[in-house]
């Protein structure tokens, strides 16, 4: 487990683009956080570090945006609105998944059951200032080299 603090969007995007570095496919990056926390920033973080050259925004209402490079893809879930493994499904996550690819995962907490065993879970609160954020990241690798 990795415990770190970012005082700005910046410094949050400065993390997810160290820990992007290290990642290896299939995996999928699980937030868990209340609104505001940051979760698009660290997939903004996350687009960077891989190597991708796009305007990452929230999927709230479109459930996924992908995000295309030359060697990596980037899924972006938002599951907000998942109450079932039907509805689960029906976002074609296990499909994407399989794709062999990253896949940034909003509101981790509605699916915590259907994770993947090697999911890197990012837990988001909120610090002692707007712009604070305290992070606690579980299950990949070793974190010591990203303090920002």
């Amino acid at each position: 487990m990795f415990i770190t603090q970012t005082n700005s969007v910046e410094e949050t995007e400065l993390l997810a683009q160290r820990i992007a570095k290290k990642l290896s496919t299939p995996v999928v990056v699980a937030f868990f956080g209340g609104l505001g926390m940051g979760k698009t920033a660290f997939t903004r973080g996350l687009a960077k570090g891989l190597g991708l050259d796009c305007d990452v925004t929230s999927p709230t209402f479109a459930l996924v945006h992908e995000y295309h490079g030359d060697k990596i893809t980037l899924y972006h879930f938002d599951m907000y609105r998942v109450e079932t493994w039907d509805d689960l499904y029906s976002t074609g996550f296990f499909d994407y998944y399989q794709k062999g690819s990253v896949i940034a995962c909003e509101w981790s907490e509605n699916i915590e059951n259907a994770l993947p065993e090697n999911t890197v879970r990012v837990y988001i609160e909120r610090g002692e200032h707007d712009e604070q954020r305290n992070f606690k990241i579980e299950g990949y690798g070793e974190y010591e080299n990203f303090v920002c």
